[in-house]
């Protein structure tokens, strides 16, 4: 699915959002607290604009998904192979969020956007996040959420079960956009989710809701 829908990810992203995904990215590298000399794997990263956003800060950045047209589309937004970005560098490479291809401690913060209620298995792929992260260092999910109060429950609901789904339609792929909310209903709740980074062996876990509590950032530390 996600290989069929590369191609239009980003024009999407930009209608659903009004553009304000950027914004959220730049908010996710600032909690990720890492600049130059800094290791960043990005995970699910989709067509790489977390992994650029980071880079910018300095810091040298692993981009990994497990879409090949998706890690083509971030490709083709930097220079081909290894790239020079804004500060840093950013590599896309092919890697499955539940079983990580890296080391132990390779890296010094893990971050993904938008791609954690894609893991297969949740609890693992946290676990695998915070295995390949330094002692001290930072691990941050971006993720959508569902409101719980009127009057933004009701807009949120109007928008995810008929408008995206509706976009989609547009886009040509109205099954991947159907499948968008049900896999926004199934993500836990931020305090949940911070009890899930907490049993995957992170402490100082905290949580921002952002965007009317529509956006939520979640940090935590490695042991």
């Amino acid at each position: 699915m996600f290989d069929r829908i590369a191609g239009g990810y980003d024009l999407m992203n930009q209608a659903m959002t009004a553009g304000l995904h950027h914004r959220w990215r730049a908010r996710a590298a600032d909690l990720a607290e890492v600049g130059p000399g800094s290791s960043v794997l990005d995970v699910a990263t989709g067509t790489g604009d977390l992994a650029i956003e980071l880079a910018a800060r300095g810091a040298d950045v692993v981009g990994s998904d497990f879409s090949e047209r998706m890690l083509d589309r971030a490709r083709a937004k930097v220079s081909s192979g290894p790239a020079d970005g804004p500060g840093g560098s950013v590599t896309f490479a092919w890697g499955d969020a539940l079983e990580l291809p890296y080391e132990d401690d390779a890296f010094d913060a893990a971050t993904v956007g938008f791609g954690a209620r894609n893991f297969g298995d949740l609890d693992r792929g946290l676990t695998e996040m915070a295995r390949v992260v330094k002692p001290g260092g930072k691990v941050v999910i971006l993720e959508i959420t569902t409101p719980v109060k009127p009057p933004l429950s009701t807009f949120f609901a109007l928008w995810f079960d008929r408008v995206v789904p509706a976009l989609g339609a547009v886009a040509g792929d109205s099954a991947a956009y159907s499948y968008l909310p049900n896999s926004v209903k199934r993500f836990p709740a931020p305090e949940p989710l911070a009890a899930m980074m907490a049993a995957a062996g992170l402490t100082d876990i905290r949580w921002i809701l952002t965007a009317g509590g529509i956006i939520a950032l979640h940090v935590g530390e490695v042991r």
